[in-house]
Order: C-alpha cells, then sequence, then structure tokens
C-alpha cells in the first residue's frame, strides 16, 4: 500500500518497547480492559497492526528481536484523538482575557476572516496538522471556517499525510461580521459539494458544522437536518451549554424551544455521530435526551477553564449512558496536548469530589475516544486489523520527569506522573499508518518531518 507520499510502507514493521493499548473501560481494580507489556513488540503490515505480544514470548517463538526498531524505556500506545478543536484558530491560542462571547467577536471572527484567501489556509492547515503529530494527535473533529476553500485545504492536506480526520465548513448565517456569513442556500450548496469530494474518500470523514444556534437561523439548521438525513455516516458538530450567557441568548433567539438541546432536537441533528462540545450547564431533560440518541459531549477542560465557562460534571454525564470524549478546543483550549488536557480534566473533576484515574484518561485519549467517534472499528488500539496509527512517548523528557519516574512502582503511577508533568516535549515519535511522520531527537527543540 502506497502512502501519500508516494512511498512505500515495507511489508512487517517491528516495534519494541514497553507497550500500552486498551481494550474496554479500564477497571484499574481486576486490570480488565488494560493490557501493557513491559517489553512488548508490536507487528505492522502494509499500514495496519499485524500482531502485539511479549517480546520474549514471541522471541522463544522464534521472532527474531533484532529486527524491531528498539525503543528502550519508552512506552508505545495508539495515537492520541481529539473531538472538538478549530485549525482557524491557532494563531489566536493564549489571547487574554474574555469570556466566551466577547472572545469569539474579538480574537475568532477576525482570525477566521484570513481563511478567506486559499493560499493562506493551506498554509494553516498544514502547520495545524503538524501541530496535531508533534503533540501526538492522529484523529481529530475540527471546525474550520465558514469559507468552503478552508475546507477543501483542510482535507488536501490531511489527505496528503494520510491522517484519518473529521471535518466540515462552519455553517453561520447570522449574529457573525458579515464577511464570515453564508446563507442557508449557500451553505447547502457548499456542504453537498464539500460532502460529495471528501466524505469517505481515503481517510478523511465530513462533520455538518454549524457553529452554534446562535450564529444559524431556524432556516439553516433545517438545511443541516436535512443533509444529516440525505447522506449516510455524516458526523454532526457543534456547541451546546458553554457559557450561561450564551444559554440566555438562546431563549431569545429560540423562545419555543423547551431548552438548548431541543433547538438541535428539532432539526433533526442528534445522534450516535453527533458530538457537542462542552455541555456544561445541562437540565436533567436534556441530559436524559443526549443519553437516549448517542449524542455525545466533548470535554474540552482547558479551554472551560480559561474562558471561565464552568465545570463539567462528568460523573453526571457517564452515569446517564452520555458519551463523553476528552479535546482540547484549541483556541479557547491553550494547549495541542492531550497529555495536558488529561492533567486539567483531573483537576476539574478533583474540583468537584470526583476523580479521573490515570488508565482511565489515558482511554478518553485513545480508544474511549474512538468509541465516542464512531471510530473503534478501524482506530483506538492494537487489534489486528486496525490502522497503524501511533505514538512513542519518552517518559522522562525532563529531568524531574526522569527524577518521578525513577520512583514509580506501577502503570498507573507511571501514567500519572506522564499527564500530571507531561506536554508535547514527550512525543518522540508519531506514526500513521505505520510510517513514521514526526520525530523530535535529544537535541532540545531539534524536529523531523516526513512530510
Amino acid at each position: 500500500m502506497s502512502d501519500a507520499a508516494g512511498s512505500r510502507v515495507s511489508a512487517i514493521e517491528a516495534f519494541r518497547a514497553n507497550i500500552l493499548h486498551f481494550t474496554d473501560n479500564p477497571d484499574p481494580m481486576t486490570g480488565a480492559g488494560i493490557e501493557y507489556f513491559e517489553d512488548g513488540v508490536l507487528l505492522v503490515e502494509q499500514g495496519r497492526v499485524k500482531a502485539l505480544g511479549d517480546a520474549q514470548t514471541m522471541a522463544a517463538a522464534g521472532f527474531d528481536l533484532q529486527s524491531c526498531q528498539h525503543f528502550p524505556d519508552q512506552l508505545i500506545m495508539p495515537g492520541f484523538i481529539d473531538s472538538h478543536i478549530h485549525y482557524p484558530q491557532t494563531s489566536v491560542i493564549a489571547s487574554y482575557g474574555e469570556q466566551l462571547l466577547d472572545w469569539l467577536n474579538n480574537y475568532t471572527f477576525p482570525s477566521e476572516a484570513r481563511f478567506s484567501d486559499a493560499e493562506f489556509a493551506a498554509q494553516a492547515a498544514r502547520e495545524f496538522l503538524q501541530l496535531l503529530l508533534q503533540n501526538g494527535t492522529t484523529t481529530a473533529m475540527v471546525y474550520t471556517t465558514v469559507f468552503a476553500q478552508s475546507t477543501d485545504a483542510f482535507f488536501t492536506a490531511a489527505a496528503q499525510m494520510n491522517l484519518r480526520m473529521i471535518s466540515g465548513k462552519v455553517m453561520m448565517d447570522r449574529n457573525a461580521p458579515d464577511y464570515l456569513l453564508d446563507t442557508p442556500e449557500s451553505s447547502e450548496q457548499d456542504c453537498r459539494a464539500l460532502i460529495e469530494r471528501w466524505h469517505q474518500q481515503g481517510r478523511q470523514l465530513y462533520a455538518l458544522t454549524p457553529r452554534f444556534a446562535p450564529t444559524s437561523t431556524p432556516e439553516q439548521l433545517a438545511v443541516a437536518g436535512k443533509l444529516y438525513a440525505q447522506y449516510p455516516g455524516l458526523y454532526l458538530q457543534t456547541h451546546l451549554s458553554e457559557n450561561l450567557q450564551e444559554i440566555a441568548w438562546i431563549k431569545q433567539l429560540y423562545p419555543n424551544a423547551r431548552d438548548y438541546l431541543d433547538v438541535y432536537d428539532q432539526y433533526g441533528l442528534l445522534g450516535p455521530r453527533s458530538v457537542f462540545g462542552h455541555g456544561i450547564h445541562l437540565s436533567d431533560e436534556e441530559v436524559a435526551r443526549l443519553a437516549q440518541t448517542g449524542s455525545g459531549i466533548a470535554f474540552c477542560p482547558t479551554s472551560n477553564l480559561f474562558l471561565g465557562s464552568g465545570l463539567l460534571d462528568m460523573a453526571r454525564l457517564e452515569a446517564a449512558g452520555v458519551p463523553v470524549s476528552l479535546a482540547t478546543d484549541v483556541g479557547g483550549g491553550t494547549s495541542f496536548s492531550q497529555l495536558r488536557t488529561i492533567a486539567e480534566a483531573y483537576k476539574v473533576l478533583q474540583l468537584q469530589g470526583q476523580n479521573l484515574h490515570p488508565l482511565k484518561g489515558f482511554y478518553m485519549a485513545t480508544l474511549g475516544n474512538a468509541r465516542a467517534l464512531q471510530l473503534d472499528h478501524c482506530l483506538g488500539n492494537f487489534a489486528p486489523g486496525k490502522e497503524a496509527d501511533f505514538i512513542v512517548i519518552n517518559q522522562g523528557a525532563t529531568p524531574l520527569q526522569r527524577l518521578r519516574q525513577s520512583s514509580t512502582l506501577t502503570v498507573a503511577e507511571k501514567l500519572f506522573a506522564l499527564m500530571t508533568l507531561g506536554d508535547e516535549h514527550n512525543i518522540a515519535h508519531t506514526y500513521v499508518m505505520g510510517k513514521k511522520m514526526f520525530s523530535r531527537t535529544a537535541a532540545e527543540g531539534s524536529l523531523s518531518w516526513a512530510i
């Protein structure tokens, strides 16, 4: 099988390291759902997982360990998955001092205006995808802008890198600057063209993307619902109940809706491939309806803290059966790193008397997010036949991390130290369909790319 750059992946490659993946939602007490090899070997054939096993057991069966690419004391895991992120907002990450609605008007909208230029959008897409790979993220659910060419640019860059991505053109026909508005008619036309060009082409998947209910008229949400029903396998991404001011605005704009979620429900936008960013301030009725329809919530802890939006009650959602995924939400979120995101999720839950076990955190960033995005048939762990997107993690990237790791005794302790102290500097290599796409060498700041 040829990769997007035209080179050929060798028939079978072997990678040896500490290896961790999940076969189910982990039970830290019993070890169920967790598979960890202190000295493991991952076999990749034609870009897919061939086998996984203990190195010494495989050697005893005749496997030549000298054939492995060996990463002693490093950790191989499936690539991280991000369920909610905005590629046009990369340049406004860490912009000072606003809550949601002011932040959109003062930072986000002016930034997104630049994506009307196709060349600018193409360069921004490449830079964004490189940042994902540098952080160990190999799949994401991504917002573009209202400009169709920005979505074309994103999918083109993702296809060239052979990345599995979910994305879609933002639909926005009111309550935004004129230079960023489309219409129900133009958004339908643009979305149809993009769906037919990109959805299920290679590793690309399309998500209908009304930004959020305040910036779409009822007519535009109706268009989104019509398209959602017409094209099999589409995704839907938007925002829900992030900010109290936003919720009050919804009541003014949609006075006949029972609640915020009902606005989307009235237009047929709920379902197992619908992912709603945030979902912090939800009524019991909204939680029950999310669970009933299989609709998911993307938990964005760094964004929620940075914009002062609130604390997600994950235990409440999970107890009701709502799928919860983990997301960075760059640029409201403050890091591309899922390691940092897990750490902030831990703190958000601590503030509510809840606990995020490190095994659960890493499950969420891999198989859990794959399940939430209906991608666990092809991603999320090292089951044979799955797409071989994986990362090599340096567990001691700094002197402090090396010191802390030297005193850890269990896998859970190692992971907790990694998620608490770690960031993108821990990502040594990122592989996509078995091909190395990013490397960080020992020299500080020395990066190399295969693109």
